[in-house]
C-alpha cells in the first residue's frame, strides 16, 4: 500500500490543435468555468467542480513536449468522465443541439460513485467526454 490515499481526479491535461474551439467547448458545452492561463508556457486552465481541466496547444512550449499534432487514428486518451447533476437527457440534447453535437445512446454505467445514467460526446480534437449522471441504485 502507497504511504497515500487517493482523494479526487486532480486535473486532467489535453493536447489540442485549435485552442479556440476547445475554449468554447468546454467552457460553453461544458459549463466550465476560467481559472487561469500561463501564456508563456501555453496553458489554459478550466474548472469544473474540483478538478481542473489544462488546454495545451500542440504548438506551445507544453504542447511540442508531447511530441507531434495528434493524429486521427491514434489516442492519448480514451475518455474523461465529469460527474453533471442534474441528469436531464432531453435538457441535455436540446443543449447539445445547439452546438451540432451529437451525443451517444444513454447508458446505466459504472462509475466513481457507482451505477448511472452517462453520455458520451467528442471535443474538437476527437477526445471522447462521459457526462455521468448521479448514481442510481439499480444497474
Amino acid at each position: 500500500m502507497p504511504p497515500f490515499r487517493t482523494v479526487h481526479l486532480d486535473h486532467v491535461v489535453l493536447r489540442v490543435k485549435d485552442l479556440e474551439a476547445s475554449k468554447t467547448f468546454y467552457q460553453d458545452v461544458i459549463g466550465a468555468s476560467f481559472e487561469r492561463e500561463l501564456p508563456e508556457f501555453g496553458l489554459y486552465q478550466l474548472r469544473i467542480g474540483a478538478a481542473l481541466i489544462d488546454l495545451v496547444p500542440i504548438n506551445s512550449p507544453m504542447g511540442q513536449q508531447g511530441g507531434g499534432p495528434l493524429a486521427p487514428e491514434g489516442k492519448n486518451l480514451d475518455h474523461f468522465a465529469i460527474r453533471i447533476d442534474p441528469f436531464d437527457l432531453d435538457e441535455l440534447k436540446q443543449h447539445l443541439a445547439a452546438f451540432n453535437i451529437e451525443p451517444s445512446e444513454v447508458g446505466i454505467r459504472y462509475g466513481a460513485e457507482g451505477n448511472g445514467p452517462s453520455i458520451y460526446i467528442p471535443d474538437p480534437d476527437g477526445n471522447l467526454v462521459e457526462l455521468k449522471g448521479p448514481p442510481r441504485d439499480t444497474v
